[in-house]
């Protein structure tokens, strides 16, 4: 790997037992905590998460999905969907005859049941090895005694005020003295804090059953939502077999749809075409352009939850329609935007740990848009998503709402491996962003040398509803020369997403950890 430029950015982090990666110190420092108390990389990750559902609140929360990627040294990779449905009422029939047109992110029908919490009991009862009485102890004092806010939560939380204050359960918890915590205040969640040691007593019935079940419901009733009880009591996660393909000798491994893990993967077989090291930078960010345009054309067209309807993957990441789609690229003009759900979303949270005997946990979890729906139950403190915004009005697509269909997903984890060992979990968040932030990471430590920190923060673009959008990083020279090939180039206001990933090197026996500069977060190892 190539040595950093030590004027700019950070070290990667660096060590030989045990490593945490989070967007938050106090959720690395959480997870390294259960570690040296002997728990292994998925107890680890549980009280890491629960914690980020306190302190990272816009990002994440019990009332939100999840997704696991998880690896044993030697063994076979292991996914878990813990993404929620929609309601046994919600038919296509229904919205139509209410005159509605569009599943709008503040309304109750962008509520699809959360499947965060059922996907950490499950986890937890298969793979873990301490209770969540144990686990979810930091979380709970954190939301009962209080915790600083970092400053990118304060700044994204700032940005959100508006939509927190449509909901006056939301906005009494979450703007204090009718505003948004600044950057270094004091916030505390106590109706949270409860529903924590809930589920820290009961587990899984702690909220898909009782008290807490029935606050959700109850608020999603008094504003016109089609759930009940029975539709949160029959939430369960899904294991399923991981989707891998090859990429210079190592193996590209993710979840299947309904996320869209396997965009990352057709990016990733377009660009194995290339010698990107050969490459300008101009010509590499031109080339993600081009094999992302096409790999989101089809996205939006055929993905949805397979348990409901059929979808090509087996053709999407063979080597002829990598072909194919490459053989419609040309280096000197862009091509034809696609076309790309226009909802923006980018706030979710991502961590990975690996434990001493390299156990490999990546790790995800979301409440898709900023503080989800904005909506939160009145005693249990719950902030509910808005996930089922993505869902499609249209009679006969794929991601078209149906009861207990899961909508098409955003987030996706991440795992290199290589010779059946896990080589890197890893992932970017950013909502839309998040597989070419997969492949961006993946192609610039494998073609062109870097360590995950440097992959990490490298300067980011993304082709988005027929603009190519840069990060000012991306130097003027560059943007003028993609400009030239045809490209409407924007500058980006905020950055692109958030990631973190760690690196295994068995042979020396040692642990190399990056995280997003571009937000509070820390990669932080033991031994």
């Amino acid at each position: 790997m190539r040595e950093r430029d030590f004027f700019t950015g950070r070290s990667v982090a660096i060590a030989g037992d045990a490593m945490a990666a989070t967007a938050h110190p106090d959720a690395t420092l959480t997870a390294l905590d259960v570690l040296r108390a002997g728990g292994n990389a998925v107890d680890a990750a549980i009280a890491a998460m629960a914690q980020l559902c306190v302190i990272e609140p816009h990002n994440t929360g019990l009332g939100g999905d999840a997704f696991v990627l998880l690896m044993r040294d030697g063994g076979p990779a292991i996914g878990l969907n813990g993404s929620g449905r929609a309601p046994a009422a919600a038919a296509l029939d229904w919205y139509a005859e209410h005159g509605i047109t569009e599943i709008e992110a503040t309304t109750p029908h962008a509520v699809t049941v959360p499947g965060a919490v059922d996907a950490w009991c499950r986890l937890l009862e298969d793979h873990g090895t301490r209770g969540l009485d144990e686990l979810l102890r930091p979380a709970i004092r954190s939301a009962r005694d209080g915790y600083r806010v970092l400053p990118r939560v304060a700044y994204d939380w700032r940005r959100l005020e508006a939509k927190l204050a449509l909901d006056p359960d939301a906005a009494r918890t979450l703007l204090p003295e009718g505003r948004a915590p600044v950057a270094g205040a004091l916030h505390v969640q106590p109706a949270l804090a409860r529903t924590l040691e809930e589920v820290a007593q009961k587990g899984r019935a702690g909220f898909y059953e009782g008290w807490v079940a029935q606050d959700i419901v109850a608020k999603l009733r008094t504003r016109g939502g089609l759930h009940t009880l029975d539709d949160l009591a029959a939430n369960t996660p899904t294991y399923v077999e991981p989707l891998q393909i090859d990429y210079r000798g190592y193996q590209v491994l993710e979840l299947p749809p309904n996320g869209q893990g396997l965009i990352a993967q057709i990016i990733l077989n377009v660009l194995e075409g290339y010698d990107l090291e050969a490459l300008s930078e101009a010509d590499r960010v031109h080339v993600l352009a081009e094999a992302s345009k096409a790999a989101y054309l089809r996205r939006d067209a055929l993905l949805g939850d397979p348990s409901q309807v059929e979808m090509p993957v087996e053709r999407l990441l063979s080597k002829v329609e990598a072909t194919r789609i490459r053989d419609r690229i040309r280096l000197e003009s862009a091509g034809a935007p696609a076309p790309v759900d226009a909802f923006r979303h980018s706030d979710t949270t991502y961590l990975t740990v690996v434990d001493k005997d390299r156990l490999s946990v990546s790790f995800i979890n979301s409440l898709f848009s900023g503080f989800g729906s904005g909506l939160m139950g009145e005693a249990s403190g719950v902030v509910l998503q808005n996930r089922g915004s993505s869902f499609r009005l249209e009679p006969g697509h794929p991601n078209a709402i149906a009861p207990f269909r899961r909508p098409m997903h955003t987030i996706i984890p991440g795992l290199l491996a290589r010779d059946g060992r896990p080589v890197m979990p890893f992932g970017v968040m950013g909502g839309h962003y998040q597989p070419v932030g997969h492949a961006q990471v993946v192609t610039r430590m494998l073609d062109l040398g870097l360590d995950p920190q440097a992959a990490i923060a490298w300067p980011r673009s993304f082709a988005y509803g027929g603009e190519l959008q840069l990060e000012p990083t991306v130097g003027a020279d560059i943007a003028a020369d993609l400009q030239n090939r045809g490209h409407r180039t924007t500058w980006l206001e905020t950055p692109v997403g958030g990631g973190q990933a760690i690196w295994i090197d068995h042979e020396r026996g040692v642990l190399l950890g990056g995280t997003e500069t571009r937000k509070d977060g820390s990669a932080l190892g033991l031994g």
